[in-house]
């Protein structure tokens, strides 16, 4: 059971960082660059999939990523040929590399040329009636390399809750695209996966604030630890847990403590 007072807590930290200013500082400041819905999509996923490590090289990254691809992603990734690919060669991320970034290119290109939302990619097994996305999640990760030419390396970088993951990056991507409020940090652009449905995407740092507000156990990040997570901030919204995200994401790297 949530104190009044830890409740009290997040509900003022969510006000505070749900907030335009939180946009500058944060990777979906990439896909808010762009207007058009499948360029929202490719590097929301994209630059959440990146999005570890120091945040200033995450975003030159992304940055890099959109210019290899003249700065349209969706018309780049519809129409590029194999002459185009040479280009991202030196392109890398930590051990995210070429053979990597070709994959997500192939991906993306087999997928918009039948699709007009990645939305329909996390639908699969996923039923209106499921309290989390993980058969989403799952279906998800089975569809994205169910090309016979998938690289095995490439395959670390896709979490999934059948290898019992946090899911945290693609948590956090689902939260850009599903979430929907009137602050206008997250988009709200996909409607068939509910708010309620998201797990809340467990990092360090909001596992170790979870842990100091009493609301899990400070142990290891699993789907599992995720799932119970969630779970417990259903107590406070019921239809938009993860919308503490933003407090406990935002308390995790402030420099001061939890309770000034």
């Amino acid at each position: 059971m949530i104190s009044e007072k830890i409740a009290a807590i997040l509900d003022e930290k969510f006000a505070f960082f749900n907030h335009p200013r939180f946009i500058e500082h944060d990777p979906i400041q990439i896909p808010h660059r762009f207007s058009r819905l499948q360029d929202k999509e490719i590097m929301g996923f994209w630059v959440a999939i990146l999005a570890w490590g120091q945040r200033k090289t995450i975003l030159q990254n992304a940055q890099t990523l959109i210019d290899l691809m003249d700065g349209t992603p969706y018309e780049f990734v519809l129409g590029h040929q194999a002459s185009d690919l040479k280009r991202f060669e030196h392109f890398k991320h930590r051990t995210f590399q070429y053979p990597d970034t070709l994959y997500f290119l192939d991906f993306f290109q087999r997928h918009y040329q039948n699709n007009n939302s990645l939305e329909t990619a996390f639908n699969l097994g996923l039923k209106a009636e499921d309290v989390s996305v993980e058969k989403g999640l799952n279906g998800f990760y089975d569809y994205f390399f169910q090309s016979e030419w998938a690289p095995e390396r490439t395959k670390k970088h896709i979490a999934s809750p059948q290898k019992n993951s946090a899911c945290k990056r693609i948590s956090m991507f689902l939260r850009w695209m599903v979430r929907k409020d009137e602050a206008g940090v997250d988009f709200g652009l996909w409607d068939t996966i509910k708010p309620a449905q998201l797990v809340c995407p467990l990092d360090v740092h909001a596992m170790r604030t979870a842990a100091q507000l009493g609301l899990m156990k400070e142990e290891k990040a699993n789907w599992k630890t995720a799932l119970a997570l969630t779970e417990t901030l259903r107590e406070l919204d019921p239809s938009d847990p993860v919308k503490y995200d933003f407090a406990l994401y935002g308390m995790g790297i402030e420099e001061k403590t939890l309770w000034n």
